[in-house]
């Protein structure tokens, strides 16, 4: 990583520290599940993604091979958008705007066009992820538990990319689903919208922000991560630990340019996490139903 994209996550978390996430108004969720398990980070033709975190699972699984899975960073911000607007309304169906634009403006994306520009790649990622089924399974001694939940019940997408600031005779609506939605207001994890898109360009380094964010949330002692373990959650898709190891501290950097009240240490089996505050306090959030 460059001094100066080390430097501009700095500026970042300045004018982060400068103003507090939920008096500004930029402080969202993501999904608690999300964050012990990963999404892909590059695009896979495999029907179905797995992460493990200890005696976890996270399974997603594409319902559409065709459509495929979700990956990259896009995904992350759009389920972090989807996550923070069923919390602010209190509502399982979400209004995505009357156009393309207005919905980038939301993500702080570029208005880019064509082949490879961002508007058709959000809307390419959001089929991906609003068709993605999920499950989350826990064993431990031979006995275990799991939940299993559509990410969308229902979507009417709209938007027409060739005309980003046209708006469309029908509103663009998103209906999650009734797991899915009672899973994110009981427990979506509060993060800071504003260092999301800092770390935009990494998803590596988004999910290492929100899980960190969340684990400081009830560490309350020093804990030794294995590798191994971190690799499993992260980045299982590297054949040697000694490679993950060497990205996961290199994303990890640019996370604490942001989050600079992050308190680790490197142990030598594994990365200590000491009790730290977590990035964005909590706040009541609305009863479910």
């Amino acid at each position: 990583m460059t001094d100066e994209n080390i430097q501009r996550l700095v500026d970042a978390a300045l004018a982060i520290e400068a103003e507090e996430a939920l008096d500004a108004g930029h402080s969202g969720f993501m999904c608690r599940a999300m964050t012990q398990a990963t999404m892909p980070h590059k695009k896979t033709d495999e029907p179905t993604h797995v992460r493990t975190n200890g005696n976890f699972k996270l399974s997603m699984t594409a319902s559409d091979p065709v459509v495929g899975l979700p990956y990259g960073s896009i995904p992350r911000l759009l389920l972090t958008w989807l996550t923070a607007e069923a919390t602010r309304t209190g509502s399982s169906e979400l209004h995505l705007g009357d156009s393309l634009s207005s919905f980038l403006r939301e993500l702080d994306l570029a208005h880019s066009g064509g082949k490879r520009g961002c508007m058709p790649r959000v809307k390419n990622q959001m089929n991906r992820l609003l068709s993605s089924v999920i499950r989350c399974s826990y064993t431990a001694s031979g006995q275990g538990s799991f939940v299993q939940f559509a990410i969308a019940d229902r979507a009417e997408i709209w938007w027409d990319s060739k005309k980003p600031e046209q708006q469309d005779l029908r509103e663009s609506s998103v209906q999650l689903g009734a797991t899915f939605y009672d899973e994110v207001i009981a427990n979506a994890v509060p993060v800071d919208i504003r260092t999301l898109h800092a770390l935009r360009q990494s998803p590596m380094a988004l999910d290492i922000y929100v899980w960190l964010t969340h684990r400081y949330s009830y560490l309350k002692k020093k804990t030794v991560i294995p590798w191994e373990a971190l690799q499993g959650l992260f980045g299982a898709d590297y054949k040697r630990t000694r490679d993950f190891r060497a990205k996961f501290l290199h994303h990890l950097r640019a996370v604490h340019a942001v989050y600079a009240d992050a308190r680790f240490g490197l142990d030598p089996h594994g990365l200590e996490l000491q009790p730290s505050k977590p990035h964005v306090k909590e706040r009541a959030r609305p009863a479910s139903g």
